[in-house]
């Protein structure tokens, strides 16, 4: 559409409206790939930021990081990433698809052994090894963080060669908590922030802080965000204290600046 000049009687917003310019009613959205293991937290707390930008719209795209990191690569949509692990937000880094200086971490967790809630007899991940188990989930460490961590652990205590014929390998996390809530596996391992969510499994152990890489959340810009000053101002929510008060409720720790 050609503009015309400006006419007596008309205002600012007519003019901006017939040129096809924002005006106070549109909405923006604001497309967020975030890890599965973040769904309940982040659902939970988009409203409040809605509230406090009211025309702007959240949209979530949940998965395993590395997932989404690839389905950054490819094109796909996304104004904010929110991984559970460092890899795949480094991989973006290295690709230049993060816009600069908007990265930090934000969250932290803990990678625990869980069975079904009214099973018995597993108690720490030695335990994988006996026959009662027949079958582990865990997510695939090729994509799934919490799997790679989950490979970590379980080299470090000289248990992977012993149970890789048991493994039963899980698009993300939250698939691996079903397997385990169903009986369709006899273990699992996942972060500590799903075991709570739920009311059908119980954590077996801990894994030992030294048996795995150090858990961080991180989050950051995308480079082709069209939204880029409103998903900074998001990224800078949920480093604040609303936010962070509803993590720390689902089980996540704040990350050390």
């Amino acid at each position: 559409m050609r503009c015309r000049r400006a006419v007596p009687g008309f205002t600012l917003l007519a003019i901006l409206a017939g040129c096809g310019g924002p005006t106070r009613t549109e909405t923006m959205e604001l497309t967020v790939s975030v890890a599965a293991s973040l769904q309940n937290a982040t659902r939970e707390l988009a409203p409040a930021f809605e509230q406090s930008h009211p025309h702007t719209k959240l949209s979530f795209n949940f998965g395993a990081s590395g997932t989404l990191a690839q389905q950054i690569e490819q094109g796909a949509p996304a104004d904010v990433f929110l991984a559970a692990a460092p890899k795949p937000m480094d991989e973006l880094a290295a690709k230049g698809l993060l816009l600069a200086g908007t990265r930090r971490d934000l969250l932290r967790n803990e990678i625990v052994l869980i069975a079904p809630k009214d099973s018995t007899g597993l108690a720490s991940f030695d335990g994988l090894q006996t026959a009662a188990v027949k079958l582990i989930a865990l997510g695939d460490p090729g994509s799934v963080p919490a799997g790679d961590y989950g490979r970590q652990v379980l080299r470090a205590l000289h248990l992977w060669d012993a149970v890789q014929g048991k493994l039963v390998l899980a698009k993300d996390v939250r698939q691996v908590l079903t397997y385990v809530e169903t009986g369709e596996a006899d273990a699992g391992i996942v972060y500590a922030t799903d075991a709570r969510e739920s009311q059908k499994v119980r954590v077996a152990a801990i894994a030992p802080p030294a048996s795995h890489a150090r858990v961080i959340y991180p989050v950051a810009v995308l480079r082709d965000s069209r939204n880029a000053a409103v998903a900074t101002s998001f990224t800078t929510f949920l480093a604040g204290p609303q936010a962070q008060e509803i993590f720390v409720r689902h089980g996540f720790t704040p990350a050390i600046p």
